[in-house]
């Protein structure tokens, strides 16, 4: 009888120790653990274990969330700082070339004003991604029709379409998708999307949008008839500030396409490419439809 009392009673003990260690854990996740919840003189020396490394992981989340809010503090500081003297060197620009009767100083003038601009572009989408990356823009992604933000990414672009004669076609314009995203940021996204096919396509082409509709995800297909991208290239254009070799010639910092993965992966939707050299480019962003919104409708 002792016997079995024995392996009886480790058994409980066992149990009763990883029921400690799963609450420990539980708490954990839940932001809820304290160090003193928990006696030493009653833990095993796994529980030990489990009790320090619990400890200093809920230090170290709460130095990461200090890191963060340094960094919305230092974006934010940045930000101003430079704002105020880079619109007055623009402003500056803009007199100049104005009274300057020198051609060659008007040149200079207009050199000088690219140059500021491309450093005011470059300075916002810098703020924009360390805003997004540190959580200080949040999405409000709600159910709504895609075409309406399509129609409003088309219309960024057409200005700077026309100058190179490339035409912006929307296909279906009057067709009704719905899916669940933040309008203001996914427009930015399309339109960064869009702003790289009309750079890298020669004169006299077309841009194409296209929308298909999934149970799960809406998708949106931008397609142009540019220069394409090589197979072993196509995982590096997400990256932060790279540009190909065959398009530095271009105006251009190399952080659109990134900031446009960002905006859409924070949506839970992600991007696909589909592309070769001289056969143009495809873009298909997914925008997902929450199982909710599809349970009521």
């Amino acid at each position: 009888m002792e016997r079995r009392v024995k392996p009886v009673f480790r058994l409980l003990r066992q149990r009763a120790v990883f029921e400690r260690l799963n609450r420990m854990i539980d708490e954990a996740a839940n932001g809820t653990f304290e160090e003193s919840c928990y006696d030493e003189t009653e833990l095993s020396r796994l529980e030990m274990k489990w009790k320090r490394f619990l400890s200093m992981s809920k230090l170290s989340h709460q130095r990461v969330e200090e890191e963060r809010q340094e960094i919305k503090e230092l974006v934010s500081d940045i930000s101003h700082q430079v704002k105020a003297p880079l619109s007055n060197i623009l402003l500056y620009t803009q007199l100049l070339q104005e009274s300057a009767e020198d051609e060659d100083l008007k040149a200079l003038a207009g050199e000088i004003g690219r140059q500021s601009e491309k450093l005011n572009f470059l300075l916002a989408s810098l703020v924009k991604v360390s805003r997004l990356e540190t959580g200080v823009f949040k999405m409000e992604a709600k159910r709504q029709d895609i075409m309406p933000m399509l129609a409003k990414a088309r219309e960024g672009l057409l200005a700077k379409a026309e100058k190179k004669s490339i035409a912006i076609l929307l296909e279906n314009p009057g067709q009704e998708t719905e899916a669940d995203f933040d309008a203001k940021w996914t427009e930015e996204a399309l339109e960064n999307i869009l702003d790289n096919a009309v750079k890298y396509s020669p004169e006299h082409t077309a841009v194409t949008i296209s929308v298909k509709d999934y149970e799960m995800f809406a998708c949106i297909i931008i397609k142009d008839e540019g220069m394409g991208i090589s197979e072993e290239e196509i995982p590096k254009i997400f990256g932060r500030f790279y540009r190909g070799a065959k398009v530095q010639q271009e105006e251009g910092v190399g952080i659109g396409l990134y900031l446009a993965r960002q905006i859409i992966e924070n949506q839970r939707g992600y991007i696909k490419v589909s592309s070769a050299q001289g056969e143009g480019t495809e873009f298909f962003v997914y925008l997902r439809k929450s199982l909710m919104n599809r349970l009521s409708s």
